[in-house]
């Protein structure tokens, strides 16, 4: 099971999207995104309510076929939702100008999903494309908050590492507060 029911009813709430508005715009501060952006794993939709006003064309990949259908009747034609799995991506290669992940690694089941997932973006993003995440940091209400979830935390030691082993040729990273950011290229 990849979230408990309290977790689901946290990232449901008016209370975190709220929080998602106040914090990711920030996160992108000096981010350019381009044109067509794919963020993978959006759940109930709380970072694409703030993505869908900054970038001129979203899509986004979600697992879950009920999240799915609502956010498909959420969006509406102003996000392409597809229902799909982050290691095994239904887009053309170089289709995108940047791939965004937000929350949502650490839900990933293992270490080599993972690294397939940077495989796949990388695979989507065309030569010169971005791929930006952030997703967080163990702490005990981290760890309380995910008691039966997937939860496969991010290394920031090794994280720059794999995401050159799957084909970026820059990748920095930036832990701080429990939140763990990275860009790669």
């Amino acid at each position: 099971m990849p979230m408990n029911l309290l977790h689901r009813k946290l990232c449901a709430s008016r209370r975190w999207a709220r929080m998602v508005a106040e914090h990711l715009p920030p996160s992108l501060d000096g981010i350019d995104l381009g044109d067509d952006v794919l963020e993978i794993g959006p759940g109930f939709g709380a970072t694409t309510r703030v993505l869908v006003d900054l970038v001129p064309r979203l899509t986004a990949l979600e697992i879950d076929a009920d999240s799915v259908r609502g956010l498909r009747g959420e969006f509406g034609d102003r996000v392409e939702i597809v229902h799909g799995d982050g290691t095994r991506m239904p887009f053309p290669d170089g289709r995108f100008s940047a791939v965004v992940c937000f929350t949502m690694l650490h839900h990933v089941p293992s270490p080599d999903l993972q690294d397939k997932l940077f495989a796949e973006a990388r695979r989507v993003l065309r030569p010169d494309g971005l791929f930006r995440g952030v997703d967080s940091q163990p702490s005990l209400m981290f760890r309380l908050l995910h008691i039966g979830d997937t939860m496969v935390v991010l290394d920031p030691a090794t994280l720059a590492g794999r995401l050159q082993q799957a084909g970026f040729a820059e990748a920095t990273v930036h832990p701080a507060d429990g939140i763990l950011a990275f860009t790669a290229h």
